[in-house]
């Protein structure tokens, strides 16, 4: 075991865990007034849930042993008989790496909240974060991150979960929003856009840790990550704002942050194995996809992605999974076996990095659709209209985001306040969801 990098990868976690109360703040920041607690809520919560199935069966699944190159075996439940202080490969502990790719379990699932904001029954978000993560996510981590995975047996490179994290929840996010349909009132204002500074930067921050930390060591691949990182985001984040200019004939504070995150999930599979100008090449790239996506595709589409969940992590994943075909280097990671095709390695790599993008997203679209379709015998998946209209803080939490929205409540709610044997004559005057509309 050794300290530094021991040490290095405990920070790591911290801040890559630090990134979902940030994506908290961002996705709070952008809904309207009646589901800024419903959003927030959707993707803190899952910190408890992704813990518990992680030590439970999770970690099991992802890493220990070897079923057909697709899942992994649970042979110690909640990792009981798992000698967390053995050091791995990576000279750290075993528990150590469990820590790590946790705060990966957590925050995946919480990226594809954005997308059903404001009308997804609660309970229905729980048992779908579930079912996915035994189904969909675990599964996912084998393939491409276990030395066992298919994936990573064909030669599928990514350094920190452009396929794993950023595919996977942009496409779990496009298919979830086709399932829901179109919100009532698409035209929301957000509810506090400093909020989604907030977030923004502390997304960015806690990205170190995700892409840096994925080098698990203090080493040079470590160093490489978070130098891309930084400019992979700030090139991305330039770009965008220069295509507001453009089309808007100003800048503007959310597009210039959603460029930001454009960049920093475009970069993330390549960030180990590319320079510099490989990292500005996959974040311009990364923000004219998405930008093209969200403003020119999506509304031709009819799929309502509240938040472009897909639109940022599915397009700027799919975009830079490709590109690490193109621009990874050998003198920056010579442990890779071809280099892309800017640096002589011919179409191997790319074709890799294609084939590995498509299967991913076949798998989730497909895996996504059999669960949602199930679920929803059992489970309702969408809100009632007249809940929809309140909003979920008030259906969902009874919990208002400020002093100002619970007035609003009293004024429209004022069945309420009566005795519950007036409230049979008057249940039609309720605007409030009742029990048959959940």
């Amino acid at each position: 075991m050794n300290l530094a990098d021991t040490g290095f990868v405990i920070i790591a976690s911290v801040l890559v865990w630090f990134m979902t109360p940030g994506l908290a703040f961002f996705y709070g920041g952008l809904v309207s007034k009646r589901n800024v607690i419903n959003t927030m809520l959707s993707v803190f919560y899952i910190t408890g849930i992704a813990i518990l199935l992680w030590v439970a069966v999770g970690y099991e699944l992802s890493f220990n042993g070897n079923l057909f190159g697709v899942i992994g075996q649970v042979q110690h439940l909640f990792l009981s008989g798992v000698s967390l202080g053995t050091a791995t490969a990576a000279r750290i502990p075993t528990g150590v790496y469990i820590l790590f790719q946790m705060m990966f379990a957590i925050i995946t699932p919480a990226l594809f909240v954005g997308a059903v904001v404001g009308r997804m029954h609660f309970k229905f978000l729980t048992w779908f974060i579930v079912l996915w993560s035994l189904l969909v996510y675990y599964p996912l981590v084998h393939l491409i991150w276990s030395p066992d995975g298919l994936l990573a047996g064909l030669g599928v490179l990514d350094f920190a979960g452009g396929t794993v994290i950023h595919i996977n929840a942009g496409i779990t996010a496009l298919t979830l929003s086709a399932f829901l349909g179109r919100r009532a009132d698409e035209h929301t204002v957000p509810y506090n856009r400093p909020w989604v500074l907030l977030g923004t930067a502390i997304l960015w921050i806690g990205w170190y840790g995700f892409n840096a930390g994925s080098a698990l060591g203090v080493n040079q691949a470590a160093m490489t990550a978070a130098l891309t990182t930084s400019v992979g985001a700030a090139a991305a984040l330039v770009t965008w704002m220069i295509l507001d200019i453009w089309q808007t004939g100003h800048p503007t504070l959310i597009g210039t942050c959603t460029g930001a995150l454009c960049g920093l999930v475009g970069i993330t599979p390549a960030t180990g194995y590319v320079t510099s100008f490989g990292a500005v090449c996959i974040g311009v790239a990364s923000t004219l996809a998405s930008y093209w996506f969200i403003s020119k595709i999506k509304p031709r589409l009819g799929i309502d992605d509240t938040l472009d969940a897909f639109g940022c992590h599915g397009v700027s994943g799919i975009v830079g999974s490709v590109l690490t075909g193109v621009f990874a280097s050998k003198t920056v990671a010579p442990s890779i076996a071809h280099a892309g095709l800017a640096y002589g390695g011919g179409w191997h790599l790319l074709l890799i990095q294609l084939a590995g993008t498509i299967i991913v997203i076949a798998l989730v679209a497909a895996m996504v659709t059999i669960i949602t379709s199930i679920l929803t015998q059992f489970v309702a998946i969408r809100v009632s209209p007249a809940a929809e209209k309140m909003g979920l803080d008030y259906s969902e939490h009874a919990e208002p985001v400020d002093e100002e929205v619970a007035a609003s409540w009293e004024q429209h709610t004022p069945v309420s306040s009566f005795p519950d044997e007036f409230k049979g004559q008057l249940h039609g005057f309720d605007p409030r969801p009742h029990q048959n509309d959940q």
